[in-house]
């Protein structure tokens, strides 16, 4: 999971959407890393059972895909060639549509941007 916070550029975790969906997938059995520049030393109190990685690429190691919650600027400068081999498989949710404009199946990923069509 790509962003714990609210919102970039802050640690606020008031109503994150991020914890109600690392409880609901932890209740589907799901093995959850997460990574946020700023709102980890806040969510370690919040969450249970999840796994606090260092940066997005120790997030990215054997994962079977990253789920985007929060819309930091650092997101938008991932080399994706490099998450791509990191990961187990090449699938990307992406709760903001941050990256709605990339050429996906280029990269050889599967992307769902929420709220839009699969690309």
């Amino acid at each position: 999971m790509l962003g714990l916070a609210f919102k970039p550029n802050t640690d606020d975790m008031r109503s994150a959407p991020s914890i109600s969906i690392i409880n609901s997938l932890q209740h589907e059995g799901a093995k959850i890393k997460v990574y946020d520049p700023q709102a980890m030393p806040k969510s370690k109190g919040l969450l249970k059972k999840v796994a606090f990685c260092k940066n997005s690429y120790d997030l990215a190691k054997g994962c079977d895909c990253l789920l985007l919650l929060t819309e930091w600027d650092e997101f938008k400068e991932l080399n994706f060639e490099k998450i791509k081999r990191l990961m187990r498989h090449a699938i990307i949710f992406d709760g903001r549509n941050l990256y709605h404009d990339k050429n996906w199946s280029k990269l050889g990923f599967e992307y769902y941007g929420i709220g839009r069509n699969h690309i």
